[in-house]
């Protein structure tokens, strides 16, 4: 077991904007989200998180899924640390994620995490 004091976790409930052209802006930066989730992810920052979808799309096909927005898990010194982690995603530079609805909150987790890649 490790000695190393853990870190408070916050969740990020961040829905997209819901014009017209919001699935083609996430889609056009997708790739540079995913590189920084990489980063997060192996820097143990980032513990879960995906994005959430409509009903229909569960058993769509890839291209034809609808996004509706993200959900994550940080782990960081307060939630003003994971506020800056998500302002600076690309997500939120290029108004993928409606900066209005945007939530952080502390979350007390119920379940384990995947542990932090090594």
């Amino acid at each position: 077991m490790s000695s190393t004091p853990s870190l408070p976790k916050f969740i990020v409930w961040a829905p997209d904007y819901t014009d017209e052209g919001a699935l083609q802006r996430r889609l056009a930066v997708r790739p540079t989200h995913l590189e920084n989730i990489k980063k997060l992810v192996s820097q143990g920052t980032l513990r879960l998180g995906g994005g959430f979808m409509t009903p229909e799309s569960v058993d769509a096909a890839a291209a034809d899924k609808k996004f509706l927005g993200s959900c994550i898990i940080f782990e960081g010194e307060n939630i003003d640390v994971v506020r800056k982690l998500v302002e600076d995603d690309v997500y939120y530079k290029t108004d993928v994620w409606d900066k209005e609805k945007l939530v952080i909150l502390p979350i007390a987790l119920a379940t384990a995490l995947p542990p932090v890649p090594s």
